[in-house]
């Protein structure tokens, strides 16, 4: 039924995705969200998933590689990780991600990326990274970071498709149409380094205080909003030697 639901739902709402080169002549930025243990790595805590998820492991080894690409070229890379108070409970969603465990750490396969010099790493306790980059004095470690760093694009990857990385995508899109975050020009969201978690009908109708989130179709979702709101989605990424 889920499958039905979601092949009708792609008809009704078709997605095209395009294959994107970035250029060399462009400074592109790669932002990485909460690609982290306590969402991708299986049973590290209450949002993580129960068992090994092919989408989750798609889009850890892309982004991994990518990773890889960026750092070898010394390209800036932003990597936002879900950290929480105990205290700060992030309604509707169970305790996870707490400040200082293994939960809110990066996964295995980009631990390494803590020690390069291109990396920007920040905590954030919301699910949006650009509002989770504000400092308590107005300034922004994102913003910064495209200024000082002379992006005009970036590339997005992470999870969860339909809520942090659409949240941010929608922040930052609004904000460089404010004229905030210049040079920025390009918010690209790369579709199969992206991912989110599954939550079948049963499951949540035997669970209080659940919502179904069908892994596929919600995922689509994410991703044509992101594209409603004028971010590019591509399903190829490669380099392009300079002009």
């Amino acid at each position: 039924m889920v499958s039905q639901t979601t092949e009708l739902l792609k008809k009704e709402l078709p997605l095209e995705q395009e294959l994107v080169v970035l250029s060399e002549d462009v400074v592109t930025g790669l932002v990485l969200v909460d690609i982290i243990n306590g969402f991708c790595t299986v049973g590290a805590g209450n949002l993580a998933p129960r068992e090994p998820n092919r989408q989750i492991s798609g889009m850890i080894n892309e982004s991994a590689r990518l990773a890889r690409l960026f750092c070898d070229k010394k390209l800036p890379v932003m990597a936002f990780l879900d950290s929480h108070h105990p205290d700060k409970p992030e309604h509707p969603y169970p305790s996870h991600c707490i400040a200082g465990t293994d939960e809110s750490n990066l996964v295995p396969a980009l631990r390494w990326i803590e020690n390069e010099t291109n990396v920007t790493i920040r905590r954030k306790d919301c699910y949006d990274g650009y509002l989770g980059s504000m400092e308590v004095d107005g300034s922004n470690v994102f913003v910064d970071w495209v200024k000082n760093n002379q992006i005009e694009a970036i590339l997005v990857v992470g999870v969860c498709t339909d809520i942090c990385v659409l949240d941010f995508v929608c922040s930052t899109i609004s904000a460089r149409n404010r004229g905030f975050l210049a040079p920025l020009k390009d918010v690209i969201v790369y579709s199969r380094a992206c991912a989110t978690f599954d939550v079948p009908l049963q499951i949540a109708r035997n669970t209080k205080g659940v919502l179904a989130h069908p892994q596929e179709l919600m995922h689509h979702v994410g991703l044509y909003m992101a594209k409603e709101r004028g971010a590019k989605i591509v399903n190829e990424v490669s380099f392009g030697a300079p002009k």
